[in-house]
């Protein structure tokens, strides 16, 4: 798959583990940004990553800040996108399988390096079940 990633000033440091981990997984990946831990602005890095996947130009994306609450609500404003915080990997599973999220969200102060592989693991190994968990996505992107 192709992953795009992407994070704020906050995200940094776990962006950069989580992209090994990603790449060392077998999938492509790609860097939007940021690179430094310099005050930036997350809806600038969740709105380029969102419009990566939309775009269809990535399979799939994760984003970084530090809650992954602000990062997640700019991705989600871009149509097609349904972005997930997510802290633990239940939820990352069940929001793959249930809700065919297309972008992952992370909190860098929130999670530790160890729980956010767990979650993109137990993410980006989910499929979708389709079925009638596809009629409510539907429903959600004709919102």
């Amino acid at each position: 798959m192709k992953i795009a990633i992407g994070a704020d000033h906050a995200g940094v440091e776990l962006k950069k583990e989580i992209m090994q981990y990603v790449i060392d997984m077998g999938h492509e990946v790609k860097d939007f940004g940021t690179f430094t831990t310099e005050s930036v602005d997350y809806p600038i890095y969740g709105e380029k990553v969102a419009r990566e996947v939309a775009s269809k130009n990535f399979d799939m994306g994760i984003l970084v800040c530090g809650t992954g609450v602000g990062i997640s609500i700019a991705a989600n404003k871009v149509k097609g996108i349904r972005a997930v915080v997510c802290s633990e990997p239940v939820s990352a599973a069940l929001s793959r399988a249930h809700n065919d999220t297309n972008v992952l969200a992370l909190g860098a102060r929130i999670v530790g390096s160890q729980m956010a592989k767990e979650i993109v693991s137990a993410w980006l190994k989910t499929e979708f079940e389709g079925g009638r968990h596809g009629k409510r996505v539907a429903m959600i992107d004709g919102i």
